[in-house]
């Protein structure tokens, strides 16, 4: 074990390889049981990441596409629908961030809305408090919000 915590350290790749064929062969007392602990707990965090960066970045282009559309550009338009599906692929592959997904989705739209207002140079109260596009609507890589 105290071998596999200095391999950790010096080559993670190589700790990475000995740990799954640890795994592989059940050869448990090998483990770095620590570290591997908490490089699962950062895989499940960064999936986390990735679904609330993806969900602030289709809620900024739907901003744009709803609030300047003088402006409109079918890259706003290919950004909303790619991050839409990536938001439904991530769902699919694993169902139980949907709950997340719904309990960030507020916090995200105050980020997205920030963000959009400065991009823009719109001020932020042109963008209206409550998020004005449903949950369903940011899963739809169809969906264009209507002028």
């Amino acid at each position: 074990m105290n071998n596999a915590k200095s391999l950790y350290e010096t080559d993670f790749n190589l700790w990475l390889t000995e740990t799954v064929n640890s795994l592989r062969t059940g050869a448990i007392a090998n483990l770095d049981l620590e570290n591997l602990a908490e490089e699962i707990e950062d895989m499940g965090n960064s999936r986390k990441d990735a679904l609330e960066s993806n969900l602030i970045r289709v809620l900024q282009h739907l901003l744009k596409w709803k609030y300047q559309p003088q402006k409109r550009t079918n890259s706003w338009k290919a950004s909303i629908t790619e991050h839409s599906l990536r938001l439904n692929k991530a769902i699919k592959k694993s169902p139980s961030l949907k709950p997340y997904f719904e309990s960030v989705f507020a916090e995200c739209y105050q980020d997205a809305r920030l963000i959009t207002a400065q991009e823009t140079g719109l001020e932020l109260s042109v963008f209206p408090d409550i998020c004005p596009f449903a949950l369903a609507d940011i899963l739809n890589p169809h969906y264009l919000p209507e002028d």
